[in-house]
């Protein structure tokens, strides 16, 4: 007997709602709009191509906004005497997967044109058995242009959406991370709470989230407090914190959180949010305590295990700070930080082996040249450790090259072009590093010491108050004040 072959058709619909729950969103989207073509008022493929397009530029607002550590603290109180080190990863934080706003480029924007009344089609026709389908149909307002948007705000009902469970949270979505319309999505989420008589916890959190992209911090917080008095969530949690750090009260967050843990035991997120307000106010004990405890929970949190280690670096135990790092290579993190703080950890473990190789990789894989210069000023100071100060010289030249505000690498050059005793050349790059970091002490100190060698008395006198300013703890410091003073007197 002859073969037959079957075909098999699939709805379009399902096909395309199959390719959505697949995360393959640029095929569901192009299905729906095929779909669309042969019936504008299809709502249910409306509907699935506007959650397509808004999951291709979703955006994790809980991370949002937020300074990395590196760029508050760490970076910048990095002294010349201890290599520049970054978290294991970009800004000093792991990356979330989303994309944020600043780096988001091509975002459609908001078309405003004269804001026409859309007349309904879903009341107008009778829903007999042979048009089952019609049941899907949406209202005039749906129609797309084919040279324009997908949906054209300024024709939508806003008022009419509200009133519409099955669209309104899929048509905010769109809105507010498609379109990045804060303001219709306000207006939208506004008139859904109202018709939900203030009952839903869902549309209070995404006022909220409207009114912190506004700048209305305490009218989110309200939204957020209650929301929370609806429904306990977890994000909520972290939208509220994120409000209290932005205005400044970091004590308020800690405590949210930790409320937010007697609900929710255990919970990473939370941890991870004290951790990160404990290392913000330089509480570092504290904040690797937490970051101990997120281990607990997920021993696969890249943004504990980096901070670990580099806490572990810092306190002078660069071989523990290797386990942690080497981990993170294990799991598949590979990027430049990394291998740059692989290249101090191994240089300060005396694995001098796996030391170039691993900054030769730090190179390769570097994105910016603010990240070339801080590899090659870490080269630098491993050649200075080996005392091979050509090297050194050379490669605390090829950071300024790529970071012409490099301030310790100025400090750096300016040490080696004393010891060649070209001392104006160093006085001009003290003074330049100076300027460009204040808050570090060895170039005040060193052009202290400078000025003291070549006579200029009051200079030297002026830049060593500048360092005890920035450190007072520094022994040497203190004592050539001491002897100025003493010389002064003796005047």
């Amino acid at each position: 007997p002859g073969s037959r072959s079957m075909e098999v058709t699939i709805d379009p619909l399902f096909l395309a709602w199959s390719y959505f729950r697949r995360r393959k969103l640029q095929q569901c989207a192009d299905i729906c709009t095929k779909i669309l073509q042969d019936n504008p008022y299809d709502q249910a493929a409306w509907s699935l191509k506007t959650r397509a397009l808004t999951e291709m530029v979703y955006i994790d607002e809980v991370e949002v906004d937020q300074e990395g550590i590196a760029e508050m603290m760490l970076d910048e109180s990095s002294i010349a005497q201890v290599a520049r080190k970054f978290h294991g990863t970009q800004s000093g934080r792991p990356i979330t997967g989303f994309v944020r706003p600043s780096t988001q480029s091509g975002r459609p924007g908001t078309m405003e044109q004269a804001i026409k009344t859309p007349r309904t089609a879903s009341t107008a026709r009778p829903v007999t058995s042979a048009s089952g389908r019609f049941i899907r149909l949406g209202t005039a307002s749906m129609l797309t242009n084919p040279d324009g948007p997908f949906i054209n705000l300024s024709r939508l009902n806003l008022a009419k959406y509200s009133q519409k469970p099955n669209l309104s949270r899929t048509l905010f979505e769109y809105i507010f991370h498609h379109e990045n319309d804060v303001k219709n999505a306000l207006d939208l989420a506004a008139q859904a709470t109202e018709h939900a008589q203030f009952k839903d916890w869902w549309w209070k959190v995404q006022l909220g989230k409207c009114y912190y992209r506004l700048g209305l911090y305490r009218e989110a917080e309200k939204q957020f407090r209650s929301a929370l008095n609806h429904q306990e969530i977890v994000d909520t949690y972290l939208y509220l914190a994120k409000v209290y750090q932005r205005l400044d009260q970091p004590i308020t967050a800690l405590n949210l959180f930790k409320q937010g843990l007697d609900h929710f035991p255990g919970e990473v997120t939370l941890l991870t949010g004290i951790a990160r307000i404990h290392e913000e106010m330089n509480n570092i004990s504290s904040a690797t305590e937490y970051y101990r405890d997120v281990l607990k929970q997920d021993n696969t949190h890249v943004e504990a295990i980096a901070c670990i280690g580099s806490n572990h670096f810092y306190t002078d135990q660069p071989e523990i700070a290797l386990r942690f790092y080497r981990r993170l290579l294990q799991m598949g993190v590979y990027n430049c930080q990394l291998y740059n703080n692989l290249g101090l950890c191994c240089f300060y473990a005396q694995q001098y082996d796996m030391t170039l190789s691993s900054f030769e990789r730090a190179l390769a894989l570097s994105t910016s040249d603010e990240e070339q210069a801080d590899v090659w000023y870490n080269i630098g100071h491993v050649a200075v450790g080996i005392a091979d100060l050509t090297l050194a010289y050379q490669c605390f030249k090829l950071a300024l090259a790529f970071n012409n505000d490099h301030a310790e690498a100025y400090n750096n050059l300016a040490v080696l072009e004393l010891r060649k005793g070209r001392v104006e050349q160093s006085k001009a790059f003290l003074q330049t590093a100076a300027s460009l970091a204040s808050h570090m002490y060895e170039p005040h100190f060193n052009l202290s010491i400078l000025s003291e060698k070549i006579g200029d008395l009051q200079s030297s006198y002026t830049a060593a108050q500048k360092a005890e300013d920035a450190f007072p703890e520094h022994v040497d410091t203190q004592q050539l004040l001491k002897q100025l003073r003493v010389h002064f007197a003796a005047i």
